[in-house]
């Protein structure tokens, strides 16, 4: 039952889990704006979002390090940067920084709609399976 309910959600979580990440790399070009050589950087959604669904998300384990006896041990998930692509400026820039802020805050609005709306047909897609259990 439960395989049968994670194989329900898996795209949705799956595409949730990207949103959150691609927003994370619009939010460092936007924050990049004014540091000189900085490259804008983003992903290519759609294949990232089918070899998530077919493979798996491909995070890496990060051992944190520890300077003192008394701290706590944890591990960080990180996502491998060899997938993220430099983005082709449409303009040159004379200290070498290739983000464009209106593509930036383009994209960064369209990610954070289509977040939304994942959002919302996950909620009701949760609200249809409660409602079949339920009766």
């Amino acid at each position: 039952m439960i395989d049968k309910l994670d194989a329900a959600l898996r795209f949705n979580r799956e595409a949730l889990n990207l949103r959150v990440e691609r927003q994370n790399v619009l939010a460092s070009n936007i924050a990049h704006a004014d540091t000189p050589n900085y490259k804008a950087r983003d992903f290519d959604f759609s294949s990232r979002l089918s070899q998530a669904v077919e493979q798996g998300r491909m995070s890496q384990s990060v051992q944190m390090a520890t300077t003192s006896a008394r701290h706590l041990a944890g591990q960080a998930q990180a996502a491998p940067d060899e997938e993220l692509q430099y983005r082709v400026p449409t303009q040159s820039s004379i200290d070498g920084n290739t983000v464009d802020m209106d593509v930036e805050r383009v994209n960064f609005a369209d990610n954070a709609l289509r977040y939304e709306s994942n959002l919302t047909v996950i909620s009701a897609k949760i609200k249809s399976l409660l409602s079949a259990v339920q009766q």
